[in-house]
């Protein structure tokens, strides 16, 4: 069953249990489809829907629940489009997979998943499992109301080429390493690549996550060359058309972002080594970047500390991890469409928010990085009819921080005071 049904299924389910009558006073409301920050306003919700919003604090109905927040700033829940909640970097991580099972990681993921919902992230897209099955096994139990996190969308594993970045079997010894094929993720060839996208689908991903270049976390000397061929790029696109899929793919290099854009995917994650062309080819395709500064000015940072990562992993983090935010500052001036993503897991879960400010900093304004956090991911997702902005019809997911983040950005990583995901509570300060 489609991801779409079954949203549509919970939705009405969950409207036929308990059609709370609720009555949010915004004393600042972010309209980001205009752009612009409206004063007093009322949004009217029953059930998980927004049914009316309107201009000035209008009388409650009857049975009508008001949530006071003429105090703060209100805005749609927020939309992290490359997240990874089956784990998290530490200086164990490395070994950590010989020690865990996936039931392991799947309890551990559960406070990371309450974390960022508590962060203001009420979407996330998870971008490649730590562990096999858990970011879907995650979501649905997130979906049935099993545990509280954020709405998910999962790719499962990520698909690799033979010693690619998601390669699992890379650094690890020749008796261990064996030659993992499509069922694992790692393919060779238009066939293999097929299977693979198909194989997705039968374990439940929503979407499809490539790594056409190499990467910095991987055990393996490149950082940046080009890991797909023309053809499987083809071949996962077609094949992904055919299944409905949005397709990610993690990329450094040029080349490699080259070919993916041109094969016609969804997105770029990272882009370290965007150039004039690939910027170019993006805007002219709607192709989105998810810049993920947050991630690379971590591995920087970490990549100082001695034995932090393995010796083939710290010159790459010390040398791509610097660069991602000045790509980003390029992409956004060039008009290279933007969607909000952090790579949360090679940082701590529930600091996604800190990418706001990096976003700002290298010259984004703030109500354009709040759009491509909500509306801008919602549209990358293909669900902006239900979610992205604060509209009648759609869902309630809708946060609120304290101050004003036109005057003080750090208030979207600190000062979330309020977070309502389908109609729900979960955080009101």
């Amino acid at each position: 069953m489609k991801r779409s049904v079954m949203l549509l299924i919970c939705a009405v389910m969950s409207f036929q249990a308990a059609a709370e009558e609720v009555l949010i006073y915004a004393g600042k409301l972010v309209d980001v489809d205009a752009l612009k920050v409206r004063s007093n306003y009322s949004i009217e919700i029953s059930g998980n829907r927004i049914v009316k919003v309107s201009s000035g604090f209008i009388k409650p109905k009857q049975g009508q629940k008001v949530v006071d927040l003429k105090d703060k700033t209100v805005m749609p829940g927020l939309m992290d489009m490359h997240v990874h909640l089956s784990g998290e970097s530490n200086s164990q991580s490395y070994s950590e997979r010989f020690k865990f099972n996936p039931a392991d990681a799947a309890l551990r993921s559960t406070v990371y998943a309450k974390k960022t919902l508590e962060a203001g992230f009420t979407t996330v897209r998870d971008l490649g499992e730590h562990y096999k099955g858990v970011p879907v096994a995650l979501r649905n139990a997130i979906d049935k109301g099993y545990i509280v996190g954020p709405r998910v969308y999962a790719a499962g594993k990520s698909i690799a080429t033979t010693g690619g970045h998601a390669d699992p079997t890379n650094g690890v010894n020749h008796q261990l390493m064996g030659d993992p094929g499509p069922e694992a993720g790692v393919i060779n060839g238009p066939y293999e690549a097929m299977k693979a996208v198909r194989q997705r689908y039968k374990e439940g991903a929503d979407v499809i996550k490539l790594t056409v270049t190499g990467g910095v976390l991987s055990v393996a000397k490149k950082g940046d060359n080009p890991q797909f061929t023309d053809e499987e790029l083809k071949a996962v696109v077609q094949t992904a058309k055919d299944y409905d899929f949005v397709v990610a793919v993690h990329a450094h290099g040029t080349e490699g972002m080259k070919r993916a854009v041109l094969a016609g995917v969804d997105s770029v994650e990272h882009g370290t080594y965007m150039n004039d062309e690939v910027m170019s080819l993006m805007k002219k395709k709607g192709t989105y970047y998810v810049p993920t500064v947050t991630a690379g000015k971590w591995v920087a940072e970490k990549a100082a500390i001695p034995g932090y990562y393995p010796a083939v992993v710290q010159p790459k983090a010390a040398k791509i991890g610097p660069l991602i935010q000045s790509t980003f500052g390029k992409a956004y001036i060039k008009g290279v469409p933007i969607a909000f993503g952090t790579d949360a897991g090679v940082f701590p879960h529930g600091l996604n928010g800190r990418e706001f400010r990096y976003m700002v900093e290298a010259g984004m304004p703030v109500l354009e990085a709040i759009q491509s956090a909500t509306l801008n991911a919602a549209k990358l997702l293909r669900i902006e009819d239900d979610l992205g902005s604060i509209k009648k019809g759609k869902l309630a997911d809708i946060i609120a921080v304290d101050g004003d983040p036109l005057k003080d950005i750090k208030v979207m990583e600190t000062g979330v005071s309020f977070v309502m995901k389908d109609g729900k509570i979960f955080v009101n300060k």
